[in-house]
């Protein structure tokens, strides 16, 4: 299903370009009914795609983690990326999204992929860039699994469901988006983003310990505040900590940097130092810094 209906589309599937939502599964295809499939999601937006190259090598390993084998490379997908974006209008704002899946079993009970039946697809679409209005959060009984548990280590899509329903309870409660716990009761993220604190002018993460993808924004985030003289730490960190923190924002390839207002009761500012990072990030994307 696309983002929206009305949204333009274009997908590249089998040595060809299609306009529109393009079907791609079979019926029995090992992904339809087991759930292999793995993706990553770059963005263009203002005539430029930051990252585009760490999106498209990081899904090669998503699919390794699956147990499926890339059928193309991060070069070749790079260069499919840029023949997608010459398609839309220069200032067109758009989600960038390559797709590994397996179309059949291996072994006797035909559960694990066959790595060599690995199939590929990228689809760019029509996705604004949301203002930083800034979001409200709330808390979740639900939790991020392990490694020993899930797929962790691959931008997967059977994990999203665990996502989806921290986003209705959320929302039920009256909330965009929720924070997140690991097994230990640490935070990890939010259902949909890395998120970071801020606290007497200094900021803070959570350390990637094999719950959640420690994302390429994070990532580019934390390198950019580091060059620009600001203290980043990644510790080990608690709800309290949130609920005590100065200032809120969370880093996703969808939002990019936006802040959070409101944790559960408790409101935010859209202070100076989460301000300072989304300037930091544009100003990367557009190769000003």
């Amino acid at each position: 299903m696309a983002l929206a209906n009305d949204r333009k589309i274009w997908t590249w599937f089998e040595g060809e370009w299609h306009e529109g939502n393009l079907p791609i599964l079979g019926s029995a295809d090992h992904a339809t009914w087991l759930g292999t499939l793995v993706f990553d999601g770059a963005r263009y937006f203002e005539g430029v795609s930051p990252d585009l190259e760490p999106h498209c090598a990081r899904i090669t390993e998503s699919a390794k983690a699956m147990g499926m084998r890339s059928p193309m490379t991060t070069e070749e997908i790079l260069k499919l990326a840029k023949e997608g974006i010459a398609k839309f209008d220069d200032d067109a704002e758009l989600y960038i999204r390559p797709m590994i899946w397996s179309t059949r079993g291996d072994g006797a009970t035909m559960v694990d992929p066959d790595p060599d039946s690995s199939a590929f697809a990228l689809c760019l679409e029509e996705a604004p860039m949301a203002e930083p209005v800034g979001i409200r959060i709330t808390t979740t009984r639900f939790i991020r699994p392990s490694l020993e548990t899930a797929t962790v280590n691959a931008k997967a899509a059977c994990l999203y469901p665990n996502s989806a329903r921290m986003l209705k309870e959320a929302a039920d409660k009256g909330f965009g988006n929720a924070i997140v716990c690991d097994a230990l009761g640490n935070v990890a993220e939010t259902a949909t983003a890395n998120i970071f604190m801020v606290k007497d002018g200094e900021y803070f993460t959570p350390i990637s310990n094999g719950t959640f993808l420690a994302g390429i924004t994070r990532k580019r985030v934390m390198q950019l505040l580091r060059d620009a003289g600001e203290t980043v730490h990644e510790s080990i960190l608690k709800i309290e900590d949130f609920r005590n923190a100065d200032e809120i924002f969370i880093t996703g390839n969808y939002p990019k940097v936006m802040p959070v207002i409101a944790f559960d009761e408790q409101e935010y500012e859209y202070g100076e130092k989460g301000q300072l990072a989304r300037k930091l990030y544009w100003d990367f994307s557009h190769g000003r810094i």
